[in-house]
């Protein structure tokens, strides 16, 4: 039997599947929100000592408070035994993302006018900044991409202080891994402090943790309510849900490549959508009996298992463009072309996180060493939204210069636009200069 059934379109089982996918977003219960808020709430008040009450009890049973921060001797450790390879793998995936995140950065600039006007943006990082990383289980996933994907944009940017919170094992460790990444890049400021809780002390800082500008990086249900909840206090990169991929294929994309890619994200949660558009129906079939046949073998097959009947859908299309109009409707994380002449389709996309063109460019190359980065707006906030990038991290201040010339000549619109909405003070601001350049 088949793990995922294959739907054609348009028809009305099709359409619900589709309404379902396009329509899901974020959500979160009454209940977790209370218990974000109640989390949040005590860190404000009580700092220290609320982190390491929730690190206790779901993390590191026990952990002192006066080990929530990471050493140097913890980090040097770290770094002595993880193997030369990995290391080797880090800096070349480092390199390449370094090399993508340069083109995005932004400078200040200045225009003058004839009459004295100066006009102008000042380009200036944050101060500090906090990097949330996952630790999976017990930090059985601890996600050493993800400090190459925060990090390196920060620094770029110029940001002075880097702040890493990650969730402890059950002995109080973090993996050595994290911490070698993290020390690859220079950063040394990590805390043992996951979930909620790890959010709220970056938002508000704690004896020990301190308080930062801006928090980015992917996380659980509470983790992202979190976010949402501090944002405006501090700056957030996004509302992040679980993983997406969205593939579309014609008749000469090769199933095993597809399903295997499809499985990819379905591994990730079993929230994560999967979805296949195709112009073929023999390659629809073949999909669904390779995805069977390749959950078999797979370590977290219970988890694709259920992604996959809940928000795994195999849609057989009537052509080409029917696709590109359904991905745009979906906005997804990743977009898959599994077709000829990708490029020529390219512009096609308007709403995807990221597209990766021909059956040699899987998702997991995003994921770990393309160079963009792999922090991707998903949910359908794809629509209005970007990856993570060096901007992120950079604040944009206008700089303004009048000559009394060009005060002149704005004077009278300046006082007609505020007393058209009603703003008198504003106005006389104007009217008093107008009065003594006389």
């Amino acid at each position: 039997m088949r793990s995922i059934k294959v739907l054609y379109f348009p028809s009305k089982t099709a359409q619900r599947k589709l309404d379902t996918l396009i329509n899901r977003g974020f959500s979160f219960s009454d209940r977790e929100a209370k218990e974000v808020s109640k989390i949040l709430a005590e860190v404000r008040r009580d700092g220290d000592q609320a982190v390491i009450r929730y690190v206790n009890l779901y993390d590191a049973p026990d952990l002192p408070v006066t080990s929530l921060q990471v050493t140097e001797a913890e980090i040097e450790n770290a770094c002595r035994c993880v193997e030369k390879e990995f290391m080797n793998s880090l800096n070349t995936a480092a390199r390449k993302i370094e090399e993508f995140h340069k083109h995005q950065v932004e400078k200040s600039w200045i225009t003058t006018h004839p009459d004295g006007t100066i006009l102008g943006q000042l380009v200036n990082p944050v101060d500090a900044a906090g990097i949330y990383i996952p630790g999976g289980s017990g930090g059985s996933t601890p996600l050493v991409s993800t400090v190459l994907m925060c990090c390196i944009p920060a620094r770029i940017a110029g940001v002075r202080r880097i702040c890493i919170v990650t969730p402890p094992t059950a002995e109080g460790t973090v993996s050595p891994y994290i911490l070698a990444a993290a020390h690859s890049l220079g950063v040394t400021d990590i805390f043992k402090a996951g979930s909620a809780w790890g959010i709220a002390a970056l938002a508000f800082g704690t004896e020990t943790i301190p308080r930062v500008d801006i928090i980015v990086g992917p996380g659980n249900v509470y983790v992202t309510i979190a976010k949402k909840m501090v944002s405006g206090m501090v700056g957030i990169d996004m509302i992040a849900g679980p993983s997406e991929i969205l593939v579309i294929a014609d008749q000469h994309a090769n199933p095993e490549f597809i399903s295997a890619d499809l499985l990819s994200q379905a591994e990730h949660d079993t929230l994560a959508s999967v979805i296949l558009l195709t112009t073929s129906r023999k390659l629809a079939r073949s999909v669904a009996d390779n995805i069977t046949v390749q959950l078999k073998s797979l370590p977290r097959k219970g988890v694709a298992e259920v992604a996959l009947k809940k928000y795994g859908a195999l849609i057989v299309v009537p052509d080409l463009p029917t696709a590109f109009s359904l991905a745009n409707r979906i906005a997804p994380e990743h977009l898959e072309l599994h077709i000829e002449d990708p490029f020529r389709w390219l512009g096609q996309v308007h709403n995807a996180g990221a597209i990766f063109l021909g059956p040699h460019t899987p998702e997991p190359v995003g994921d770990y060493i393309a160079g963009p980065n792999h922090v991707l707006p998903t949910t359908g906030a794809a629509r209005y939204a970007s990856a993570l990038s060096v901007g992120h991290f950079l604040k944009k201040t206008s700089v303004v210069y009048y000559s009394e010339e060009g005060f002149g000549r704005d004077a009278g619109d300046i006082v007609r636009l505020a007393q058209i909405e009603g703003l008198s003070a504003h106005a006389h601001a104007i009217k008093v200069r107008m009065d003594t350049s006389k």
